[in-house]
Parts: C-alpha cells; sequence; structure tokens
C-alpha cells in the first residue's frame, strides 16, 4: 500500500513540475540575431510579481546633462524620447547611437507587445529574426558587467537571444512598473523621458500570433542628440 501511495505521489510531483515549466515560458524576451538564423530564447523567464520592498526600494539614477537622447518618431506623428546611459553600459550606447546614426531602425516596427509587460522593436525584418550582422558583449550582471539598472517602467533594454553575448539591435521599453527577473540578464541602458502614453498606446494594440500586433506601429523616423559628444563605433563580437 505505502508502495502505490508512493508511486502515485511521484507522479503528481511530475505532472506538477511540467505544469510550473510550462507556465513559466511565456514572458521571454526572444530574439534571434545571428546574421538571420535562428537561435534559441532568452534563458530568463520573467515573473511580473514584485514583493512590496522591492516595488518601495529606491531606484538607481545613473542620468546626468550630457546623456544623448534619442526621438523615436512613429508613423502616428506621436514621439518617445529616450534617454541613453553611458556611464551604464558604455559599449550598447555606443552600438545603439551608430545605428540610429546610419537609419538603421528608420521605418523598422515594434513587432512585440506584451500587455503588463513591454514593447519590442528593431529587428529589420519585422520578424524577431533579424538583426544588423554583428553581435556585441551583454552588459549586464550576469555577464560580468555591473549595471545596477533596473526594468523598471520607461526603461530601455537590448532583447537577446540564449547566449549572452547576442544582443544585436533589437530592443525593448518596459512598460511594467517592475520586473525583477530581468535584472542582471539584460542589457538595460536607457530609459524613456517623455511619451510613455505612446508606449501604452503601442502595448495596448490587438495582436496576433506571437504577441505581433495586427496593425504593426512604424518608427518613421529615430534620431539622436549626443549634446556635441563624439561616441565611437561599438566593440563586436568576434565571430
Amino acid at each position: 500500500m505505502n508502495i502505490k501511495r508512493t508511486r502515485a505521489v511521484g507522479v503528481l510531483l511530475l505532472l506538477a513540475a511540467a505544469f510550473l515549466l510550462v507556465a513559466g515560458c511565456g514572458n521571454r524576451i526572444n530574439q534571434n540575431e545571428s546574421g538571420g538564423a535562428s537561435s534559441p530564447a532568452a534563458t530568463a523567464s520573467p515573473s511580473p510579481a514584485a514583493s512590496a520592498s522591492e516595488s518601495a526600494a529606491p531606484s538607481f539614477d545613473p542620468s546626468s546633462d550630457n546623456d544623448p537622447i534619442v526621438t523615436i518618431e512613429m508613423d502616428s506623428g506621436d514621439k518617445i524620447v529616450i534617454e541613453l546611459y553611458p556611464k551604464v553600459a558604455p559599449n550598447t550606447v555606443n552600438n545603439f547611437i551608430s545605428l540610429v546614426k546610419k537609419g538603421f531602425y528608420d521605418g523598422t516596427i515594434f513587432h512585440r507587445v506584451i500587455p503588463g509587460f513591454m514593447i519590442q522593436g528593431g529587428d529589420p525584418e519585422g520578424t524577431g529574426s533579424g538583426g544588423p550582422g554583428y553581435s556585441i558583449k551583454g552588459e549586464f550582471a550576469a555577464n560580468g558587467v555591473d549595471n545596477q539598472l533596473l526594468h523598471t517602467r520607461g526603461v530601455l533594454s537590448m532583447a537577446r537571444g540564449q547566449s549572452n553575448d547576442s544582443a544585436g539591435s533589437q530592443f525593448f521599453i518596459m512598460v511594467a512598473e517592475t520586473y525583477p527577473s530581468l535584472d542582471g540578464l539584460y542589457a538595460a541602458f536607457g530609459k524613456v523621458v517623455s511619451g510613455m502614453e505612446t508606449a501604452d498606446a503601442i502595448v495596448a494594440l490587438p495582436t496576433g500570433e506571437q504577441d505581433r500586433p495586427v496593425d504593426p506601429p512604424v518608427m518613421k523616423k529615430v534620431t539622436v542628440d549626443t549634446k556635441g559628444v563624439d561616441y565611437p563605433e561599438p566593440e563586436k563580437v568576434a565571430e
């Protein structure tokens, strides 16, 4: 009788574990950037819940007067204005500025939107599989970089594949108030200073498969004001 009960308990535990595994795979910052080839989804499975102490914790403020400002003008005419933080993730900022100056993001879409989580864009193919043809080092704690910028509402961060050093051009903007499970696993490098209502409108759009908007919003023009500072080309990961 005891043996039967033990087996029954074991089966129930296995079923419970399988359920949790499936449930935990929902909101990943998926990105497949390796010259158009497919690469796995990111390893982290974010959990939106945060304790009261986490939500009330003082936020890290890395801003300064000379931080570069990026303006995303949507096809609707609305704008999202973002302050970049070179002191937090210098090479990530160099990469983003380089792509903006080259007009890389002009005409691209926000191809993935998840209410209560984030909006994701920066893929020239608009599928989640495209990029600039190279990757950069992931500037976050799990990759040996002291990046203290948390993934709170308005924060700009880089999407990546399974490899820590697989980010290229795809980025996401947080609409959730806080997402602790992303902290230290993705390279946060800026924050929206104006136009969060535009991000909120984008995340509320009707979606189809893979969280893609039915009518994807287009980034008509993306520009950067470097405040007279010269930012170098990014260091790229050797293939």
